[in-house]
């Protein structure tokens, strides 16, 4: 029988030991500060509960994408510093420095809008970010001696305060982020030539914190890692001596023993190839159960693993079970800690042709999560 609370079709189990546990883990074998990540409400295990967690671990930092992210963790009643790095056109920052809240700045109107925000009390927290080749937001290299300048000027006013410089790394072959990490240090060297110095250069996330020490720096933002997944293809999170904090499952809604030839599902993609039982499993893709995995990937029910028969649809799908006792309320494990031999998030992500990154954050919120500390 499922170990779910009477009555709950689905649930999101985080186990916030492995958290803290991952993250003591990881700065240990780095060897610098880490900013723990926890945009996206914590790649979908709750972003208040994960940076409590990381912090226990040892985080110093914590990365969120936007100012909301950061200010719902201040009033949560976390103090640890915090950094947001994307911003809407034309947005202000005034509410990230009433919360003490740095921003990432990548163009000339954010540096400003950054000194507009601050006040008599204290100046405004930034870093300030270089493009490297990623090709996404950052300041491109031939406006950063202006803009470096304009910080160094405004630094001197009292408005702003540069706390850091940083980049980002596309982790596309070794090569390619040794280039950009180049670029990034030749960023700092001229930064420094105008009299920039701040005290924290970072570009390493996850992969690249293990992979390539010289990325390190002064500090490294971790996000998949601490959640217990690994950013590798072809590295499993054990390999890495990390446990995944998540565990979705949900209960057998439904069994039904049908005949051969029974369709399954929208579209009859999956008709039975004899007589057998179907178990109705109450996730969908509105759930964020991808609708790709569709017959591809597994559950595990009772130490067994089933493939997904025919469709996922909005709200359930269905397993063929073959003769197995399989009964209402039985617990059904999507995907957890492979270590205890049920599906891992990489195992979906494979199945539906996408990362692990995504199958965890894309849980949604009709999700109940609920928190264990192992």
């Amino acid at each position: 029988m499922s170990s779910l609370p009477e009555g709950t079709l689905r649930e999101a189990r985080i186990d916030v030991g492995a958290i803290a546990d991952n993250v003591r883990h990881l700065r240990r074998v780095i060897g610098v500060p880490v900013m723990a990540v926890v945009k996206a409400e914590g790649y979908g295990h709750g972003a208040v509960r994960s940076a409590l967690a990381a912090l226990a671990g040892g985080a110093e930092r914590l990365g969120v994408a936007d100012i909301a992210e950061g200010v719902a963790l201040r009033r949560a009643g976390i103090t640890a510093p915090i950094l947001a790095w994307l911003h809407a056109p034309g947005a202000s920052f005034v509410e990230a420095a009433t919360h003490d809240i740095a921003v990432g700045v990548s163009s000339m109107a954010q540096l400003r809008a950054a000194a507009d925000a601050a006040s008599a009390r204290r100046p405004v927290l930034v870093h300030l970010k270089l493009e490297t080749g990623l090709g996404r937001n950052g300041i491109a290299p031939a406006q950063w001696p202006g803009a470096v300048a304009e910080a160094v000027r405004l630094e001197r006013a009292g408005a702003i305060r540069v706390e850091g410089l940083f980049s980002h790394l596309s982790n596309t072959s070794p090569e390619d982020d040794e280039a950009a990490l180049c670029a990034f240090e030749e960023g700092v060297a001229a930064a420094r030539e105008l009299g920039l110095a701040p005290a924290l250069r970072h570009i390493a996330a996850t992969q690249a914190a293990l992979s390539m020490p010289e990325a390190r720096l002064d500090c490294v933002r971790l996000g998949i890692g601490i959640y217990g997944l690994s950013p590798f293809e072809d590295r499993g999170p054990e390999t890495l001596g990390l446990r995944p904090a998540m565990t979705l499952r949900g209960s057998v809604a439904a069994v039904r023993r049908v005949p051969k030839g029974q369709g399954v599902s929208y579209g009859y993609t999956y008709r039975t190839t004899g007589p057998t039982t179907l178990a109705l499993v109450p996730l969908g893709y509105a759930d964020g159960v991808p609708r790709a995995a569709s017959g591809r990937a597994h559950v595990a029910i009772g130490g067994a693993r089933y493939r997904i028969a025919g469709r996922v649809a909005m709200d359930q799908f269905v397993v063929d079970v073959g003769d197995d006792p399989v009964q209402v309320g039985d617990e059904v494990v999507l995907f957890g800690d492979g270590a205890r031999g049920v599906p891992t998030a990489q195992e979906w992500a494979e199945a539906a042709d996408t990362i692990n990154y995504e199958i965890v954050t894309r849980i949604g919120p009709r999700v109940p999560r609920s928190e264990v500390a192992s």
